[in-house]
């Protein structure tokens, strides 16, 4: 018989009384990591305002629901993404709903 299966109580170590929830530690917003998705999105969104490219405007778009789903300060993050997403929105708009860009074929 292995001992691997045995359910007596006495030699096992652990203590419940002993154990106790894990707490995680309270960290101030300005020791957060930065929040590179949602900088990456502001960039891409700007981008595709700027120079009316549809595929950076989608990736903004992309990046934003990263950034809000690994949200940690909502205050901070929430401004960010918010103002990604306008941009990314303007920029599809533009791009889709504004005159051709010149140089292109329509």
């Amino acid at each position: 018989m292995s001992s691997h299966g045995n359910a007596s109580g006495a030699s096992d170590p652990r203590q419940p009384s002993a154990a106790r929830p894990y707490v995680p530690p309270v960290v101030a917003p300005q020791d957060l990591p930065v929040d590179y998705s949602g900088f990456i999105a502001v960039i891409f969104g700007v981008f595709g305002v700027m120079f009316r490219y549809k595929l950076s405007s989608w990736l903004a778009i992309i990046f934003c629901a990263q950034s809000l789903a690994n949200m940690r300060n909502y205050e901070n993050d929430l401004k960010q993404i918010s103002m990604a997403f306008m941009f990314a929105i303007m920029g599809l708009v533009t791009n889709y709903f504004g005159p051709a860009r010149p140089g292109t074929k329509s």
